[in-house]
């Protein structure tokens, strides 16, 4: 009798675990690639990458203080509605004030912008020089004499606005040879103090322009000028915009006739 058939031998029986496993991952990844046929529709985003653009501060404040005005009647039409009617009538009228054609230049030349707000805010870039002499006295402006016959109190080192694309040494230098030029004695050197400068902004309603909010930058800085007078002294000046293109309206703004100067101990004055 034929010996009983042997089932036939099972070839690689032995289980290859992570055989298994790999196996098992490919049926899941593409049984979830075409799931994701049926998900919902996203948000519709643009396409183009996000980016947080950050605005500088200087330009901002450049465009909203950029005003120019034909003539000073239409810097007074336009400013009429902004401010106080007792204040806009005061400019020129009161003692020691300026008028609207002082204005109007001051933005013809650069020297000063106008935000467009209401109340609008007039924004100086202003240079201050401490004139230091050898006994450590400092220079102030104690008073001015106006064309209108006004006398307008200082009290302050010698101050001069800025112009367009000027940096505060060019402007020292400036200020200097423009008001104090004439009783100059000698060369008239000028040297700033290494390390004296400063910075600083002053907000607060202007004296020239009552009713008129001002912010004020003003840049600082030592100096000893040669040939000075040791004694208190008085300078003269024709006009402030006597080299204007618009020599009509500069005659009808009001100008400094006189500077009253005062050698003062640095503790008697606040710069």
């Amino acid at each position: 009798m034929p010996p009983p058939q042997q089932p036939p031998p099972i070839r690689n029986s032995h289980v290859n675990l992570p055989d298994l496993l790999l196996t098992a991952l490919s049926v899941f990844y593409l049984f979830s690639s075409s799931s994701s046929k049926i998900k919902p529709p996203l948000p519709n985003f643009p396409s183009y990458p996000r980016r947080f653009i950050k605005i500088p501060t200087m330009s901002l404040h450049h465009h909203n203080h950029h005003r120019s005005f034909a003539t000073p009647q239409s810097l007074s039409d336009w400013l009429k509605p902004r401010l106080r009617s007792d204040s806009l009538a005061s400019w020129g009228v009161k003692p020691g004030t300026k008028n609207v054609h002082n204005l109007w230049l001051e933005l013809s030349e650069g020297e000063s912008s106008l935000a467009d707000s209401t109340p609008p805010v007039r924004t100086v870039h202003v240079v201050t020089v401490r004139v230091i002499d050898d006994r450590n006295r400092v220079l102030v402006e104690s008073e001015q004499e106006l064309s209108d016959g006004s006398v307008r109190t200082r009290g302050r080192p010698l101050s001069e606005k800025m112009k367009p694309g000027e940096d505060p040494i060019t402007a020292a230098n400036r200020a200097v040879l423009e008001e104090l030029g004439s009783v100059l004695n000698g060369s008239g050197q000028v040297k700033i103090v290494p390390g004296s400068y400063s910075k600083k902004v002053e907000e607060r309603s202007s004296a020239s322009y009552p009713g008129l909010p001002a912010c004020y930058e003003v840049h600082s800085v030592d100096a000893t000028v040669e040939g000075l007078p040791e004694e208190d002294f008085v300078t003269e000046e024709e006009h402030e915009y006597a080299d204007s293109g618009e020599r009509r309206v500069a005659n009808e703004a009001v100008s400094v006739k006189k500077h009253f100067w005062k050698w003062v101990s640095p503790d008697s004055i606040n710069s």
